[in-house]
């Protein structure tokens, strides 16, 4: 018998094709939901800093008002244009009329062994010199054969061209002293990271995780003004740190199992 599996997408647009599904729909943002989705402005939640927090809204409204940490079922999720899908299905064209036949809705049983479910990894090391040079030329400044040597187009280096140069050491330094120097050492040298804020484990787990995630956060506003986050690069800023984190906190708290994930854009 395979253990029950609870899928929550949240999204900022209405998801009309996914309405009669499995999914667990979870709507944040500004969009006039219908009763088929689950706000997160109610309860304990930081509905207010939706503009910063993006998908962790609803994720820390869930922690705190629906997980129960006794149960022990796998509860995933995913989000709007990104869905978890079978593994024979990496590959195929999805489509409106078969996405039922590719999405994943139940536990395979290659999950047996494992404790935690995260996305396929994305690799940032393969970035074009001209956007290597206009986007990194800090980093570029300090040491040149960045350009030449793959292994150092690292995570650091990516977040840094893409959300504000030295933003992620910067949060690194409010982070729980048991993750501080190993995380560190994880986006200085990594070159790929599972991406989405993607995941699918038990909740005893997603307890742990949320417990240690959103204080870090919370510090972390404390650095980062509001008033200074501004269009794309930092905006979502507390949601790029938590993807880069999640990536190295699963890898080092449990046994966890790289899925396969489609790009799904029906809107």
């Amino acid at each position: 018998m395979k253990d029950y599996l609870e899928i929550y997408c949240v999204t900022n647009k209405k998801l009309n094709f996914l309405e009669k599904s499995k999914y667990f729909l979870a709507g944040v943002g500004k969009e006039n939901f219908s009763s088929d989705y689950i706000k997160s402005d109610n309860g304990q939640n930081i509905f207010h800093k939706e503009e910063f927090y993006s998908e962790l809204t609803f994720h820390y409204w869930f922690w705190k008002n629906k997980l129960n940490v006794n149960e022990n079922n796998w509860i995933g999720f995913c989000q709007k244009r990104r869905f978890w899908i079978k593994k024979e299905s990496l590959g195929k064209k999805i489509n409106l009329s078969n996405f039922n036949d590719h999405f994943l809705f139940n536990t395979p049983r290659e999950w047996e062994n494992f404790d935690a479910i995260v996305c396929d990894p994305i690799s940032v090391h393969s970035v074009k010199k001209i956007k290597l040079i206009k986007r990194g030329f800090k980093s570029i400044l300090k040491d040149p054969s960045i350009l030449l040597n793959k292994n150092k187009q690292t995570i650091a280096l990516h977040f840094d061209m893409h959300h504000g140069y030295g933003n992620i050491n910067k949060a690194i330094e409010v982070m729980d002293i048991e993750d501080k120097s190993q995380f560190k050492e994880f986006v200085n040298t990594s070159t790929e990271f599972n991406p989405h804020l993607m995941f699918i484990s038990k909740p005893r787990i997603i307890n742990k995780w949320f417990e240690t995630l959103f204080p870090w956060l919370e510090r972390c506003e404390k650095i980062f003004e509001s008033k200074n986050l501004k269009g794309y690069d930092t905006t979502r800023i507390y949601a790029y740190l938590a993807e880069r984190y999640l990536s190295f906190w699963f890898k080092k708290n449990t046994k966890v199992l790289s899925w396969p994930w489609v790009l799904f854009d029906q809107s």
